[in-house]
């Protein structure tokens, strides 16, 4: 039987690293990285999803710019404005903040950035995250397991067209996650999240469930 206490242990201290050594990640750790995103369950099994490795200084460049004027406009001035979130403590929101803004200003310089896309015939629906983001998942999660930081982030998608174009992403390809990859300069700790009362119900929306 797999060793359950670590997988455990890798999804409860799998949180945002937003502090990224610019140190090169050896090509063999992206390809398990890779790897493990593919085995993600998707769609009708149609494997619809594409991933672009970005190491190219210069595009990440031109992506760092609108990246950082959605932080100026939208993201920061939320951070001012929000109550920090369940779990999370006041002072452990000021330091996410501040990791925010490190990221923001140093995005360019990740190592590596795994973009995860779908390519898509159609207009985009509520379900066609379920083909990507699970793959994103897995590939948090195997970044975790092998002492790579990384963090899940869609702010580009504040200017979609720009960054895609910038990407290089031909029609009918829509990016839905970039994920800078990186060591980190920090450590792994315990994910910040409320208690289960909080969001779970049993059988009826509201009434509380009891384990």
């Amino acid at each position: 039987m797999a060793d359950t206490n670590e997988l455990f242990e890798i999804m409860h201290s799998t949180r945002a690293m937003r502090r990224l050594k610019p140190d090169p990640v050896p090509d063999a750790l992206i390809r398990k990285i890779l790897e493990a995103g593919i085995c993600a369950p998707n769609g009708g099994n149609t494997q619809r999803w594409r991933f672009l490795v970005v190491k190219d200084p210069a595009i990440k460049r031109q992506v760092q710019v609108y990246y950082k004027r959605a932080f100026d406009e939208v993201v920061g001035p939320r951070y001012l404005s929000s109550a920090p979130p369940p779990g999370v403590s006041r002072e452990a929101y000021t330091r996410q903040h501040a990791a925010v803004q490190y990221l923001t200003d140093h995005f360019h310089e990740a190592p590596v950035w795994i973009v995860a896309c779908l390519e898509e015939g159609s207009t985009p629906t509520r379900w066609s995250g379920a083909s990507i983001y699970p793959a994103v998942q897995n590939m948090l999660l195997a970044a975790r397991a092998l002492g790579l930081g990384v963090t899940l982030t869609t702010r580009h998608l504040l200017y979609e067209k720009e960054t895609e174009a910038a990407l290089g992403l031909p029609s009918g390809v829509h990016s839905y996650a970039i994920l800078p990859i990186g060591y980190p300069m920090g450590r792994f700790g315990p994910v910040g999240r409320g208690p289960l009362t909080d969001v779970v119900y049993a059988d009826r929306w509201g009434r509380p469930y009891l384990s």
